[in-house]
């Protein structure tokens, strides 16, 4: 899995939120040993390789999951 997808992922559906689950199901295996916590790994690499970017924002929503939020 690479952080593009995420990316990707989220940007082409900004104010959309994604589960953990959503996202663990399209972007890992069924058969991964991995948890919906490994999606946070990847939510905490994606925001620190575009801490710099002014475009956008990946929003935590509390319960939830994660969105896209254009600026």
């Amino acid at each position: 899995m690479e952080l593009h997808g995420f990316r990707y992922k989220l940007l082409s559906y900004p104010k959309k939120t994604f589960t953990r689950s959503q996202l663990m199901d399209e972007f890992w295996d069924v058969e991964s040993a991995s948890g919906p916590r490994v999606v946070d790994v990847y939510m905490t690499k994606l925001r620190d390789k575009f801490r710099e970017c002014s475009d956008f924002e990946i929003v935590t929503v509390h319960g939830l999951g994660y969105k896209a939020v254009i600026k």
